[in-house]
């Protein structure tokens, strides 16, 4: 169900069978084994180069998911990250649609193989996804294939691939899109889509659904007629696809929203698409070169706009060769649109800084926690249909095209490295003579978005303590709006600012009081940070080296 009715014309006839459909799919399959081949290569024991922190959090939310679940406990919230107070995972990325299904494969074969699992299978499945849908209403076989492995392996989805599966997992999107008749059955089966994709990610929902928005208006000045016709069609049916997800999600978003440790509004600054970012190519293209692509980006895992200047020119000049088409005129206002939108705040025009379309945007309920670039993933989909489009339209020549404007957006396998062992001391249970159950363990320094390595600790020891502070979003300040990690307390001040090179100086009385606070039994620290060992010997007294870690009692 869309807007609009993009059928194919007479000459753009499906072609192949079951075996074709067959074949493309195991294609997706093997492109995406082959990109993330270096995980595979040892699920549990191989970490991501460019995912930062972000694989020990997304393994934490896995792991801590089955522990949920398995202990018959909330898996909305666990206090077993950020002692005493706890995180709404609700309102975090924890992807229930999928950390809860495949709580099996996280037992058994442990969360390193979920990770790349949902990896793998949303690459893949998300390009399955869209080959399915534009060759039910827009191209040919062939053609769909080409537009599919375009939504499914775009420079953006590759960026997203190394930390972000909830940007890799996008293969509901395509199927709302599906023709079908209104009425109670599709009323039914578009509000269970919606709701599912609520609990994959709903920042995508939304980014979706101002695409759709968008697409919407372009068509009603396009062709007012037949938008006048779907309005009348299908407006009950949505209004019932409506109630239907709200009825399935309403308690679950009433606890993200209004549960303990919610927040609102989660800014990330100004993280607009520079133009020059359009004509670039990924960090991950065969033409890429990292250096520029991170120069216009915030991180490598957000490259969302780099399709380079070749696939730009062919867009534009199929949008220009087919216009005539209504449906191609229609895409090609839509994509520019919506990479305007993803511009941010504010946009550099011949090195003049003008007022960009988040500056109000922004002030919008939901949008004021995007990430204004993402949106430009939303032209992915609109691009592909437009090479499926071109492609059956000129046939050979037109493969010739578009096979030279992707060859540079080719991407490379993904760079995975060996993980760090996790010390002794918590893989061989060591831990269990020095914590009582339901006590802390606290890093020095605590853990957050720089340091993920207590996470894999706590995995690794089965969530058999708590550990103060965290990876995670939650409420700050008296405002309750949202940031990454927890309020830092005075402890995990000084113990950042003696990482950092600065001075080892609390009072006795604040830091027995932090201590008790996390209900800390022990304070632990990496070999080799001799800063921190020495300034922990100053203020608990001389440390025990057990099973490949620092460790001092908290008496």
């Amino acid at each position: 169900m869309t807007v609009v009715e993009l059928r194919p014309t007479p000459t753009q006839q499906r072609t192949g069978g079951r075996w074709i459909t067959l074949l493309v799919a195991l294609g997706y399959l093997c492109a995406a084994i082959v990109l993330l081949h270096g995980i595979w290569a040892d699920p549990n024991g191989r970490y991501l180069w460019d995912s930062g922190q972000d694989q020990n959090q997304w393994q934490w939310f896995f792991d801590v998911t089955a522990h949920q679940v398995l202990n018959g406990q909330n898996p909305l919230f666990s206090t077993l990250m950020n002692y005493p107070l706890g995180v709404n995972l609700m309102a975090n990325t924890a992807m229930f649609g999928l950390s809860i299904p495949l709580i099996p494969v996280t037992v058994w074969l442990g969360s390193g193989v979920t990770w790349a699992l949902i990896l793998t299978l949303g690459l893949a499945g998300t390009a399955f996804a869209w080959f399915w849908m534009f060759s039910r209403r827009l191209a040919s076989v062939p053609a769909a294939a080409v537009g599919g492995l375009f939504c499914g392996f775009a420079p953006a989805m590759i960026s997203h691939a190394n930390a972000h599966p909830n940007f890799v997992v996008l293969a509901v999107i395509p199927l709302l899109l599906l023709p079908r008749p209104p009425g109670r059955r599709t009323a039914i089966v578009v509000g269970l889509l919606i709701a599912y994709q609520i609990f994959l990610g709903e920042e995508v929902l939304l980014l979706a659904a101002t695409g759709l928005l968008v697409f919407s208006v372009v068509h009603a000045i396009v062709r007012p007629l037949e938008s006048s016709t779907f309005v009348r069609r299908y407006a009950g049916t949505i209004i019932g696809a409506g109630v239907v997800a709200l009825a399935i999600v309403a308690l679950p978003l009433a606890w993200q929203f209004f549960g303990p440790q919610s927040y609102h509004k989660l800014g990330h600054g100004d993280q607009g698409t520079p133009l020059a970012a359009f004509t670039e190519f990924n960090s991950w293209a065969l033409a890429g070169d990292p250096e520029t692509a991170q120069a216009l980006s915030v991180n490598p895992t957000e490259e969302n706009a780099f399709f380079g200047w070749p696939l730009l020119v062919v867009v534009l000049g199929l949008v220009i060769a087919l216009r005539k088409q209504p449906r191609v005129r229609i895409l090609g206002i839509t994509a520019l649109i919506l990479a305007w939108l993803s511009t941010g705040r504010s946009v550099e025009v011949f090195g003049v800084e003008v007022p960009g379309p988040w500056a109000v945007i922004r002030f919008l309920p939901l949008y004021d926690s995007v990430v204004e670039s993402r949106i430009a993933m939303v032209c992915i989909p609109i691009i592909g249909a437009l090479l499926a489009i071109g492609i059956d339209r000129f046939k050979r020549i037109g493969y010739v095209v578009v096979a030279a404007a992707l060859l540079p957006i080719v991407p490379v396998p993904l760079m995975a490295i060996e993980r760090g062992p996790t010390p002794a001391f918590f893989a061989d249970g060591l831990w269990r003579d020095y914590v009582r159950p339901g006590h802390s363990v606290v890093p020095a320094p605590p853990a957050n978005g720089a340091n993920g390595a207590p996470l894999q600790w706590q995995r690794a020891a089965d969530f058999g303590f708590t550990i103060p502070d965290g990876y995670f979003v939650g409420p700050h300040g008296p405002t309750g709006k949202g940031g990454y990690g927890a309020q830092p307390r005075p402890t995990s001040t000084m113990f950042w600012r003696v990482q950092d090179g600065g001075e080892c100086e609390i009072t006795p009385a604040q830091l027995e009081a932090d201590l008790r606070y996390w209900n800390a039994d022990a304070v632990v620290v990496q070999p080799g940070n001799e800063r921190m060992h020495t300034c922990l010997d100053r203020l608990l007294g001389r440390g025990s080296l057990v099973g490949g870690i620092w460790v001092w009692r908290v008496v």
